[in-house]
């Protein structure tokens, strides 16, 4: 107990509450609703990898520390899985590190990347652990919106240029990008690689959901485009690939005296993590194409069945071409609140969703918007439909 009036939480975090995924799990977990709002999968990923994970326990490989880098297997099969589907050279042992999750990639990146007053330019609406990581650097976030436009969300390029300031250290891009869906084109990352080098900027490109682009979309890491390979970090994870989120295995791939800065900051928070979990991911990402193409084809049947069944309840929907969300616009049903909507939606129609105005600086431009995860078993997503019709 203390006595003093000073707050427990330091001012860098004091905007920060408990998270809204943490909320609305519970909400549906107390109400007994279909949970569309936390993006995990309620399935686990191929057999196969399990498999690799409880022959590495029984092998006693990763029961002890591993090395600080990662397992050497694994960063190998990172550096493979690079330089096969974009064909990016990392060296295992100086470009690639192995974090906890993406989540702890990209804290450690804007640790050690970002001074206190550094301003941080990124992609609203934006993965709520973002703005934490960058107040705990010290960083000023600089938001730039992405806005609805001919049935999707848009860059608007000349904002994003308009945004950088003499203080701007970094952008912090996020493509397929979480909660829109949007996939990034070329002549997109074209200009923002040009604008990067233009301004001497660093780059940190969140690519978790690389494997999950539909229809005619491509993904295109930037660190491939013409003088991004010495100022991008990129983040990779094998929790939205292999739906084992709780393995907490992601990455960074980047040139080596960007990956030492970050395992700098990284060897003090976790140290190391998921040491078994590394060897069964080093053989996950040396499955055959054909795995990544069934995965995604499941994905968009995913995709079409959620995105229906909210365009027949009502929903204006945002078809999304990435990512395993889906954005929906809730003022064709005399809705504007997205906060009330959801908290009112599990015992309305028994589904929780996430109201994108968290994901906002401006909580006004999000206001109207509701997401939802299509990550589930098809019966489990055939039921939420079915439910959903009672908002109309």
């Amino acid at each position: 107990m203390t006595s003093s009036t000073r707050p427990l939480l330091n001012r860098r975090l004091a905007e920060f509450g408990t998270t809204i995924f943490a909320e609305m799990s519970a909400l549906a977990t107390r109400t007994g609703a279909i949970n569309l709002g936390q993006g995990f999968p309620d399935t686990d990923g191929p057999e196969e990898i399990r498999e690799a994970a409880v022959r590495a326990l029984r092998d006693g490989r990763g029961n002890q520390y591993p090395p600080g880098p990662g397992v050497p297997e694994l960063r190998t099969a990172i550096a493979a899985h690079q330089q096969r589907r974009y064909g990016l050279d990392h060296d295992p042992d100086t470009g690639v590190l192995v974090t906890a999750g993406a989540t702890e990639a990209i804290a450690a990146t804007l640790l050690a990347l970002v001074e206190p007053g550094d301003e941080v330019i990124a992609l609203e609406p934006y993965y709520d652990s973002y703005a934490a990581c960058v107040a705990m650097a010290g960083g000023t976030r600089v938001p730039v919106t992405l806005r609805p436009h001919e049935g999707a969300f848009r860059l608007d390029l000349d904002e994003l240029r308009a945004a950088v300031t003499d203080r701007t250290r970094l952008l912090l891009i996020n493509t397929p990008h979480n909660p829109t869906g949007t996939v990034l084109g070329r002549a997109e990352l074209t200009a923002i690689a040009e604008l990067a080098v233009e301004r001497d900027l660093l780059v940190v490109t969140d690519e978790v959901y690389e494997h999950l682009v539909f229809d005619d979309a491509e993904h295109l890491p930037l660190a491939g485009f013409p003088g991004m390979r010495e100022r991008t970090v990129t983040i990779g994870s094998a929790g939205k690939t292999f739906s084992f989120t709780g393995w907490k295995v992601g990455w960074v791939t980047a040139a080596p005296a960007l990956v030492s800065a970050v395992r700098s900051a990284k060897q003090f928070l976790t140290y190391v993590a998921s040491g078994p979990f590394q060897y069964a991911v080093a053989e996950a990402l040396a499955l055959p194409d054909s795995f990544f193409a069934g995965f995604r084809a499941d994905m968009l049947a995913k995709r079409d069945l959620l995105a229906a069944g909210l365009a027949d309840a009502g929903f204006a929907v945002f078809r999304p071409a990435g990512t395993y969300f889906v954005t929906t616009d809730i003022r064709p049903l005399g809705e504007s609140d997205g906060f009330a909507f959801c908290r009112a939606l599990p015992e309305r129609a028994g589904v929780v969703a996430v109201p994108n105005a968290v994901f906002y600086d401006h909580r006004e431009e999000g206001a109207p918007f509701v997401r939802f995860a299509f990550c589930k078993r098809t019966s489990v997503l055939q039921e939420a439909v079915e439910r959903l019709k009672a908002v109309r």
